[in-house]
Order: C-alpha cells, then structure tokens, then sequence
C-alpha cells in the first residue's frame, strides 16, 4: 500500500475541514482561534522567507520551540519545501542542542520564547555551519547572527500560496522528512531518520479505531519535538480536530477548566499526578467525605468487571454507579474539564491499577506503545477493544515477532530508514528488515501485545534470579505517598530501591503526626516516615515473589527532572544516570544492608 507525504496529508485535511478554529492559543485572557485559511496562509509566508534564506529540497532545518501554533507553521513550512526537519526540545542544554545542530548540519535554526533564543545562541556560537537563525517571536531582539521572522505574522497572497501548494504537493512521500533525535537513556542522542511515508503511514494506520473528529478539541501538551506528541497531532489535523496548545506542563490543569478537551494523548507522569493529586485532597477532606469516597470507591471497584467487559452493570448497581457519580466521579471528570471522552497513553508503561482506577470513575485509557524508530506507533488499545495490562494489537500494517530470547522484534511501512550518519548503530537496531525495539515481552492468545520490561534494564541479582524492575517501580507509584521510584539490585544480592517522596502528602502525614517538615532531609531521616514508608512498600509487595521483594529503601530529598538529567523529556527515568548520581548512596545501603541480609 502507498502513503501519501505529509504535506498531501495537511492539504487535504485543510481542504476536507475548513474550520474557523483550527488552532487555539492562549492570549492574555482568551483563547485565540487560528482559521484554516490562516494556518495555509501563514504556512505559505513561512516557506517563502525560507526559500529566500536559501533553503532547498534535502536541506535541514531546525527548530527549539514549546508546543504553540507556531510549531506547527514552521513544521509544514519546512516540509512543504522538501526540507528535513530537526525538532528540537525547548527545555534542551545548551551543549546537546549545539551537538544535534552540528551533527544533522542544520542550515538554518528557528527560536521561539526567550530563554530557548539565550540557550540557541549560546549553541551556535562559533558555530559556522549554522548560517542564520530566525526568531520566531516578533519582540525578540535583532542582531547580526538573528533575523526576526515577521513572515510567520504575515498573511501570504495568492501567488505565495498557490506556489507554496504546488511545491509541497511536490514532495516524494518517499523523501526523508525530519531527523529526530533521541532523548536517549544513555550516551550520545542517535538521529533517527523519517521519511514522509514513515510518518504518514503512522497517522493513517494508528488512530483508525479511535472515533475523533470534527467537533473534538485536542490539547496539545505532549513535546511536538518527540514523534509520539507529533504523530497525536497530525492525527488531529487529517480527523479535523482543534488543536489547543499548552507551552508548559504545569498549565494543563489550568488549561483543561478553560479548553475543555475531548481527547487527549498524555503520559503516565500525568496520570500519577492527577491521581496523587486526587488522593491528597481526600486525604484532607473533612470525615464526611472520606467516607463518601471510599463508598464511591467500593461501588467502582464493583463496577469495574463490566466497565472492563463492556457489559451493562445489574440495575443495583447502575442505581447505586449513578449516585456515586454524582456525589464524587463526575467532579473528578471535572477536574479534567468534563467533556474529556477519552485519553491515549504511550511514552513509557501505565500501571494498570491506574487505568482501571480512571476508568471505574468514568474516564477511559487507552495505551498504546511504540518508539521513536517505528514512528513511533506499533501497537494501540482502542474502544471497544481495550485490555488492560496490555499495549493493545498490533496496529494495520505492522508486523510483530518476539526473538528467542523475548525481545519483541517489528517491521513494516512505519519503520525507520535508518540512524543520521550512524551506519554500525543502523545495522545494530536493524536485522533483516526487522526493527529491534530493545523491549521485551509476549503476544497473549488474542494477539494483544504485553511488555515486561526494557531488555537493557531487567535486572539479574547475584543469586541468578531475574526481575522485572518497570513493573515493581509502577506498582509503587500507585501509592499517594511515592511520586517515583528507581528499582535496583542487578548483581546485587537483593532488590532496593530509591524512593522519591510525594512531598504534598508527606507534609500531610507530618502535619497530622506533629512532625516538624521545614526541613525536608530531616523529615526523610525520621523514624515515623521511615516505618511509614517499610508500611506503603510491604502493602505494595504482597503479590511480588520472594527475589523481587524490596528489602532495603532510601528516601530522596529531590525530585527526578528533566533538568538534573535523569528523566528524558518523556518523563522515562535515565536509569544509568541515577544509578551513577547516587552511586555513593546506593553503594552505603548495599553495606549497611549486609549485617541484616548476609546470606540473601
């Protein structure tokens, strides 16, 4: 089957949906809607300046920007040129971005906001193979090195837009399209190169189950750098979407009261969140209603076989679901807006407790999984068919084999042509046509794919037993009192684990106990928190075989972020990085651990 190029796949949808919203971005108190029109026009004008920059047909182009309109209009308008893409991510370092813009020889550089043009520019210096960078925002400062870019302001005319339409029409569906480099675990980013058809063949394929359309309103607040937040979006713009964008994180939740979204792709960090968030204002409720909640609870856990079967509740317990939802489910819905139909997850593995907590209140999760090289989608839950525990079926098109030794092995129109000026990395991932995805796990009797963990990470302690540390590590970030934890224990005589504390209902529990929290170490080194904590993980482990018990924990006094290294922007855990960081710690647990565990 042939796929068409993405600039096809934009025209046509701009054709098909001639909405006057297409594209929504917050303004000083409003929400601001983009027309179709508007979106070609400004698509048109971008492309003609750079064409004036001397941009041509294979040259590559990089942009560092936060999700916003803008994003999209120089994404299209490098691409409408037959140009590579080189996304980059807004929070990135100065050291990686100049890294990626050397090794993909990008041209030109496009800014968006202030602190990534700082970040850009402390890059590119020196760096002569970048021939002009471009700001993106009207108020950025003018330089010699910096070009203010009004054309992406300006409304194109006809002839720009004609020329425009007939160059992207152009474009081979077969060309490479954008070099997107990984956020990688460890060592050097790997540009993994795309081609128009990788990509759309995606679009086309992964999102034929999930009934979205014209009247829906997506927010955008995955990283656009990243394919997976991408690939959501194209997905929008052929179903006819309106995309709303969110810059930072830490909007959404303003941002779902005042969009009020249908649909939505997230990772698990917002799900952890929102449910710790949850749990934190029940545990603060007056008495009346904590035992409110926890009848609600009683009657969604009832409920949950028939929500999970999509089978009709007994009229007892429909009655009883219908009281529930209106004293507590529909004001969690609430928080998310209340119109939300259902959300996508992918980027890393969702508990399962977790999507059947959301779906018993009425809010349903489909996860689905992939990677960057597949563009990135392999397989997707969808309605109708979801089940849980599961990344869903393999998606049309795509082909799946698990190897001998588990890994889970794929090929098919979505695949990767290849690492950037990479070739031994290349034949490393490749075999034979088929994409070594590095996961591992099993197809069930129905076809529906389960991952058990990352193939690089699964754990082997010394006594040869192997464990599984994504699963133990979800488990305990269901609890309201852990926002992450890291599993150890390869080579190691047991499992341990670093814990990184909610610190919101940590202070609770200090409150409540008449602990003094103002200072967050002590707090951590107090034996009420640490006997706390032994309690929260031993409940946790009930159900785990002996050799995957924690045995020893130590308490964090920081956060895991993207900006110390040790979360990639997906919000995955860089293992190695923690496990190096805190070697010092890890290694005085291990030997204090040894008087207590010597023959473990």
């Amino acid at each position: 089957m042939s796929y068409p190029s993405l600039c096809q796949l934009f025209l046509d949808a701009l054709a098909r949906h001639h909405k006057p919203d297409t594209l929504l971005y917050r303004g000083e108190t409003q929400w601001i809607p983009i027309s179709a029109d508007e979106m070609l026009n400004r698509v048109a004008a971008c492309a003609d300046r750079l064409r004036s920059l001397g941009i041509h047909p294979g040259d590559r182009v990089a942009f560092l920007s936060a999700n916003r309109p803008e994003w999209h209009i120089v994404d299209l308008a490098i691409l409408g040129l037959g140009a590579v893409h080189v996304p980059l991510y807004y929070k990135e370092s100065p050291e990686r971005i100049r890294y990626m813009l050397e090794h993909s020889g990008s041209r030109v550089a496009l800014v968006a906001g202030e602190a990534e043009l700082q970040n850009l520019l402390r890059a590119a210096d020196g760096l002569e193979s970048v021939e002009a960078i471009v700001a993106v925002d009207r108020n950025l400062p003018q330089t010699n090195r910096l070009l203010g870019e009004a054309a992406l302001h300006a409304i194109a005319n006809p002839s720009e837009v004609s020329d425009f339409c007939e160059r992207a029409s152009a474009v081979s569906p077969d060309s490479l399209a954008t070099i997107i480099y990984t956020s990688g675990t460890t060592g050097v980013p790997k540009g993994v190169m795309l081609s128009h058809s990788n990509v759309s063949s995606n679009a086309l394929c992964s999102m034929n189950g999930f009934p979205f359309g014209e009247h829906d309103i997506g927010l955008s607040f995955l990283p656009l750098c990243h394919i997976y937040g991408r690939i959501v979006d194209y997905c929008y713009f052929h179903r006819g979407v309106s995309i709303a964008y969110a810059e930072k994180f830490e909007l959404v939740p303003q941002y779902l009261l005042e969009v009020r979204p249908t649909v939505a792709a997230a990772v698990p960090r917002f799900f952890e969140k929102f449910y710790a968030r949850v749990m934190d204002a029940v545990r603060t409720a007056p008495w009346h209603a904590r035992k409110r909640f926890r009848w609600s609870m009683e009657i969604a856990r009832r409920s949950l076989p028939y929500r999970v079967a999509t089978k009709p509740l007994p009229p007892w317990l429909q009655a009883a679901w219908d009281i529930a939802d209106l004293l507590v489910f529909s004001r969690l819905r609430k928080g998310l807006g209340g119109r939300m139909r259902f959300f996508i997850s992918g980027g890393a593995p969702l508990a399962a407790a977790l999507i059947e907590f959301f779906l018993s209140v009425g809010i349903e999760i489909y996860q689905g999984y992939g990677l960057t090289e597949a563009s990135p989608v392999i397989s997707n839950n969808f309605p109708g068919q979801n089940r849980i525990g599961t990344v869903g079926k393999i998606i049309p098109g795509v082909e799946v084999k698990i190897a001998e030794d588990g890994e889970i092995l794929s090929r098919g129109p979505n695949t990767m042509l290849g690492y950037y000026r990479d070739p031994e990395a290349t034949r490393a991932t490749m075999h034979d046509d088929w994409l070594r995805t590095g996961d591992l796990g099993y197809l069930d009797p129905d076809g529906y794919l389960v991952i058990t963990d990352r193939k690089k990470d699964l754990i082997k302690t010394a006594g040869g037993k192997y464990v599984a540390p994504q699963l133990i590590e979800n488990k305990l970030k269901t609890n309201p009192y852990i926002q992450d934890a890291v599993i150890l224990g390869d080579r190691r005589k047991f499992v341990a684990a670093l814990i990184v504390p909610d610190f919101r209902s940590l202070e609770e529990f200090a409150r409540q106990n008449s602990l003094d929290s103002s200072d967050r170490a002590a707090l951590l080194r107090h034996p009420a928190v640490h006997r706390l904590y032994e309690e929260q993980i031993e409940a946790l482990s009930q159900d785990l075989s002996q050799h995957e018990k924690i045995k020893q924990f130590r308490l964090l006094d920081q956060e895991l972020t993207y900006e110390s290294g040790e979360l990639t922007y997906t919000m995955k855990i860089r293992r190695r990085v923690v496990e190096q960081r805190f070697a010092a710690l890890i290694d005085q647990m291990y030997a204090e651990a040894e008087a207590l565990y010597p023959s473990a």
